[in-house]
């Protein structure tokens, strides 16, 4: 009786860390780092909707500071001439998250209020995407 007592505790352990491993390889968490212009945006907003395809539980937060705000401005535009909002909001509504640097804001007298709605303004770009990386986890990708 006591094997299968022996039996059953190991059976019963190798399933919850089978289950604690399946969680945590579905816990993918990647930060976008954007620092360039609006040339660069669209491929990095093409990659974001990629990664999101190949993988919809991923969680993507696109931090951008420099000229790499420029595709979360107000009437931002491609080298195409489209505008940058609808897919900016497609993707937000898929649970990416965007955020822009207020030094950068600062330092090019960019009022906040012409920041795209679906951004969230933080003190600094590059500390955010370190504080992602330490302390949350995030993978880094630059593209």
């Amino acid at each position: 009786m006591n094997i299968l007592k022996s039996l059953s505790h190991a059976f019963t352990a190798l399933l919850l860390a089978l289950s604690v491993n399946a969680a945590h390889a579905q816990d993918v968490k990647v930060v976008y780092h954007v620092n360039t212009g609006v040339d660069t945006a669209a491929g990095v907003l093409g990659n974001v909707r990629n990664h999101l395809s190949a993988d919809p539980t991923v969680k993507i937060v696109v931090v951008t500071h420099g000229l790499g705000i420029d595709f979360l401005l107000d009437g931002a535009k491609d080298n195409k001439g489209r505008e940058f909002s609808g897919v900016v909001a497609d993707l937000a509504g898929k649970g990416v998250q965007f955020r822009v640097c207020n030094n950068t804001l600062t330092s090019r007298n960019i009022d906040a209020n012409k920041v795209s709605m679906e951004a969230k303004i933080v003190p600094s770009g590059v500390a955010e995407v370190a504080r992602l990386q330490a302390k949350e986890g995030y993978v880094y990708l630059k593209p």
